[in-house]
């Protein structure tokens, strides 16, 4: 997969060609409104959708860009969610200042996380992620007192959103208020990766040897990289407890960040969009498969999960892009 710019290009041009919209992400985003037109009885299931792309975008930005593996991400995600359910059990219930704080929480944590990130690469990062992850998960689980243990958190109530607009059983708030955060997110995300800063990322994650010798604070940017991108997942995990109004100790397992995992290598790493796609993917499978055989759903997510890596190595936007090169190579 070709990341950098080509050499016969500039790398300010090359930039300014990727940041521009093209024809079919414009329609993905309108189509990403269908469900308040057509699909009224899914948009719960809608909400849990753009929740969980939020978080697959998070980790597509590290993994994707930086080459950073992480099998401990649901930790930031269940950072965000415990901190806007505290916010709420505490009396503040008000939904965006509870997010921007949970963003500030995650992110906080996830800058001294890339501390000892930014040390390590291959096998022993993966091990250092999974073990954030983990012990996180068993604290929160031994401070019952403070997070309800297996219980999960208790007497979540969220206020009006804007002071007006309430999070209904039937999703339609929660569906817009999780779709305009991940298409907010999303926009940001896009400028920070098609600027010289998310070139060096690629660069970084092609070469990390050789980007220090040639300029490039590779250790400052996985910090900064990985720092968003635990925020972004905060931000997840608190539209989760907001739009759920509860908060349970699965957003911090290992499930969760393996799930996610399996989104992105579904949809396609490195690409925005591939995360975003995963979990549509991934979230629709699971409803369908699970109310046709509830008890071995994942046996066939697994069948899907080695037919993309043995026939799309790249994900489903990578096929795709793949189809749309032979296309005009044909058509040429």
């Amino acid at each position: 997969m070709t990341v950098l710019a080509p050499a016969s290009v500039e790398p300010h041009r090359y930039l300014q060609a990727q940041i521009r919209w093209h024809g079919l992400e414009i329609a993905f985003w309108i189509a990403a409104l269908l469900p308040f037109l057509l699909f009224k009885t899914y948009l719960v299931l809608a909400s849990q959708i753009a929740i969980t792309a939020l978080f697959a975008l998070s980790l597509d930005l590290i993994l994707g860009y930086a080459g950073i593996v992480s099998l401990g991400h649901a930790a930031f995600f269940g950072l965000g969610s415990y901190t806007a359910g505290l916010l709420a059990k505490l009396g503040w219930g008000e939904p965006l200042t509870g997010l921007v704080i949970a963003a500030a929480v995650a992110g906080l944590v996830g800058y001294a996380a890339s501390l000892v990130i930014a040390r390590f690469r291959h096998l022993a990062l993966i091990m250092i992620t999974l073990g954030m992850g983990l012990l996180l998960h068993e604290a929160a689980n031994s401070a019952s007192w403070l997070t309800g243990g297996a219980d999960g958190l208790q007497g979540v109530r969220m206020w009006p959103l804007l002071g007006y607009f309430r999070f209904d059983l039937y999703g339609v708030t929660a569906y817009t208020y999780s779709l305009i955060v991940l298409f907010l997110v999303f926009l940001a995300s896009r400028r920070l990766i098609h600027s010289p800063f998310g070139l060096s990322l690629r660069g970084i994650r092609e070469n990390p040897v050789r980007m220090p010798a040639i300029g490039a604070p590779s250790s400052a940017h996985i910090r900064k990289i990985y720092t968003i991108s635990a925020a972004v997942a905060g931000t997840a995990g608190a539209l989760l407890a907001q739009t759920t109004q509860t908060v349970s100790l699965e957003v911090l397992s290992f499930q969760r960040s393996a799930d996610v995992l399996v989104m992105l290598i579904l949809g396609g790493a490195g690409r925005l969009y591939g995360g975003i796609l995963g979990a549509i993917i991934y979230l629709v499978a699971r409803d369908q498969l699970s109310g046709f055989n509830p008890q071995y759903w994942y046996f066939w997510i697994g069948i899907m999960l080695i037919a993309v890596v043995m026939f799309l190595p790249n994900g489903v936007l990578g096929g795709l892009a793949w189809l749309r090169a032979a296309w005009r190579g044909k058509t040429a």
